[in-house]
């Protein structure tokens, strides 16, 4: 699914949350880092090539770093034995996906020029190239991010949306962080490709009655078919 302009530009405007009063810019590495943004988009390029469903898991990636504590990449630390973070999150675990992506195109950046570019600057440019290599709209990524040292468990349980919220839970969820419920659909259908774990929409389409009945018919029928 391709994400119309509007809303990409919307969504990538809150990733200013969280940044204070920090100069963002596009040209951020032009001098400090002049290939980065062919290295990202390159690596890129290659996980969709293999996967098409990764560019949406790695827009789902900055989707979710971005809700809780800003785009700040706290969502790429690892648990330690001191420290939690928030891969284990409900609407995290075992959905969100893409970190292997993001810690090989560090790799590869910190290979050209070490200790410059944040990993939040890497998984905000890697969403948009992810978007193009879908076929989607292209935008200009401002850049010079930080890395967030610490993450917060307990926000993105409670901030983030999961995959059992209802419209009224979603559009509050999104509408607290400055989202239409235009852009609310727009993102959460953006970072499926159309494609989702049955056990998160069956109940609906069989019980719901606020739902188009063709649509749900269709539903219906092609998950028997997968079913069989």
């Amino acid at each position: 699914m391709i994400l119309p302009s509007m809303e990409v530009r919307f969504f990538f405007l809150f990733c200013l949350i969280g940044i204070g009063s920090a100069q963002l810019s596009s040209t951020f590495y032009a001098k400090t880092c002049p290939l980065v943004l062919a290295t990202i988009k390159t690596q890129v390029n290659l996980a969709v090539a293999k996967e098409a469903r990764m560019g949406a898991s790695l827009l789902r990636l900055h989707f979710h770093d971005c809700f809780v504590q800003g785009c700040d990449a706290s969502i790429m630390l690892d648990d330690t034995s001191s420290f939690t973070g928030e891969k284990t999150a409900g609407p995290n675990a075992n959905s969100v996906r893409g970190y292997d992506v993001i810690d090989t195109i560090k790799s590869k950046v910190e290979s050209l020029c070490p200790g410059v570019v944040s990993c939040a600057d890497i998984v905000a440019v890697a969403a948009r190239d992810s978007v193009v290599a879908l076929g989607g709209f292209s935008w200009a990524v401002p850049l010079g991010r930080r890395d967030s040292t610490t993450a917060s468990l307990s926000s993105a349980n409670s901030e983030l949306p999961g995959p059992s919220s209802n419209l009224d839970g979603l559009n509050t969820a999104f509408s607290n962080k400055g989202f239409t419920t235009r852009e609310m659909v727009a993102l959460s259908g953006s970072h499926t490709i159309g494609q989702a774990r049955c056990l998160f929409f069956r109940t609906r389409i069989y019980n719901e009655t606020n739902i188009d009945s063709t649509f749900a018919k269709n539903l219906q029928r092609k998950l028997s078919f997968q079913w069989w």
